[in-house]
């Protein structure tokens, strides 16, 4: 049997009202292996996938969250390249073919990712600079925020076998967190074609249902600084953006009378200012 060179993952919940578009978006690509995640959507979205009986369907009882979701299609994927695409995020033509020519043309590379248009309630816009994109050795730019679309990445399976998948306990920031793992290991290739069409703006947007988002990315870096992967440079670059994150949130806690919540990341800065100093004076 053939076993498929590319897998998309698209999981999805309650977006009966898009999910068919993006599914049409990967299905023009060419062959392929689809994999859709129905996170335990309760609206009309079953009866939109019934609609498209090549793909590969996961029914999942009650809703677990987008890593679960995309982390239980890792599972069932037999592609050597792995791509996913939020549900409600479209595919421009020609985004796989650049994407596995690249691969093919560059069996070192890890992980390959595209430009985007971004669309914020139904209006293009220009994304900030702090959004910029960059090649090579992203993983110190990849500290502040996530500047890698999961709609817009190619991994080979092999790099998600090394570093894990996402992580469960993420609701948000997941992608962050699953890029750094892979930055402090491999670079990422840019490819400048925007090759997909990233919606927000609308209300079910996991970005605003999660207050405090900084919350998780420190969570990552904590993580990130726990394992033996870094290098004394990359661990003064993440320790420096963990003190600088949880700072920022000690004075919204403050402010807010949260003083509970903010001991939490006073003793975390506490922590690591310690080993913050440490690691400067064996740099310098």
């Amino acid at each position: 049997m053939n076993l498929p060179l590319v897998s998309v993952i698209i999981p999805t919940f309650n977006r009966a009202y898009c999910v068919s578009k993006s599914i049409r978006s990967v299905l023009a690509q060419g062959e392929l292996e689809l994999i859709v995640v129905n996170d335990g959507s309760k609206d009309a979205t079953a009866k939109e996938l019934a609609n498209f009986p090549t793909i590969k369907l996961i029914n999942l009882a009650e809703n677990r969250g987008v890593s679960y979701a995309r982390n239980r299609g890792l599972e069932r994927a037999r592609g050597s390249l792995i791509c996913f695409l939020d549900s409600d995020d479209l595919w421009e033509e020609g985004k796989l073919k650049a994407q596995v020519q690249w691969m093919k043309l560059h069996p070192e590379c890890m992980a390959v990712y595209t430009d985007e248009i971004w669309i914020r309630n139904g209006v293009r816009v220009n994304p900030m600079k702090k959004h910029q994109k960059y090649s090579g050795d992203i993983f110190r730019q990849s500290l502040p925020l996530c500047i890698v679309s999961p709609s817009s990445v190619m991994l080979r399976k092999s790099v998600l076998d090394e570093v894990g998948g996402f992580d469960e306990l993420m609701p948000v920031c997941e992608d962050y967190d699953l890029w750094l793992r892979i930055a402090v290991r491999y670079p990422f290739k840019f490819l400048k074609e925007k090759l997909i069409l990233k919606h927000g703006g609308h209300r079910d947007q996991l970005s605003r249902k999660y207050w405090g988002m900084d919350r998780w990315r420190i969570y990552a870096l904590d993580k990130l600084l726990r394992d033996d992967d870094l290098n004394m440079q990359q661990r003064e670059w993440v320790t420096e953006m963990l003190i600088n994150k949880s700072s920022i949130l000690i004075q919204g806690f403050e402010k807010r009378g949260k003083t509970e919540d903010a001991r939490v990341y006073k003793n975390l800065v506490s922590r690591y200012s310690k080993s913050f100093d440490l690691v400067n004076s064996k740099l310098c």
